[in-house]
């Protein structure tokens, strides 16, 4: 088991990070019993995701702290994680759709991509038992909360 935040690293997004002068804060968030390599792409595609989706008129800050547990979710047994930035965030009716295997809410001329990396990220949550979900205001950011058991088994 290692700390949650141990898991992402900053090198892996720094030519995106430093491009967009980006301001990431990570939290203490934590340790879970999970597989690591699987717990970096997840970190690595949503915060990848908030700075592709930064808003063109203000500096890309991404927060990443603990989060309250989602009712009916046992913070003793889990541990939810918050990712929120001050992006262009999307439209309420997509929240669940857009961890839909090449769902894209964006034309290929606006923004790079496969339309997999938010699929791959639900695929990791749900292989280690947990869960995920995303919640925005168009123009204004994004959040995806994230709750995994303390360990797996």
């Amino acid at each position: 088991s290692r700390g949650l935040g141990d898991v992402y690293k900053r090198q892996d997004l720094a030519v995106k990070i430093e491009e967009s002068g980006a301001v990431i804060s990570v939290d203490d968030l934590g340790v879970v019993v999970a597989d690591p390599l699987q717990m970096r792409q997840l970190f690595q595609n949503i915060i990848g995701n908030s700075l592709k989706y930064r808003h063109p008129d203000r500096t890309p800050e991404i927060r990443v702290t603990r989060a309250k547990a989602p009712e009916g979710v046992d913070p003793d047994s889990h541990t939810s994680i918050s990712i929120k930035d001050n992006g262009i965030g999307f439209k309420e009716e997509y929240q669940e759709k857009i961890f839909d295997i090449f769902q894209r809410l964006h034309t290929r001329q606006q923004f790079q991509g496969t339309g997999i990396g938010l699929t791959i990220c639900k695929k990791i949550v749900e292989h280690h038992h947990g869960l995920i979900r995303a919640t925005a205001v168009q123009g204004e950011g994004a959040e995806f909360l994230i709750t995994l058991p303390l360990t797996q088994g």
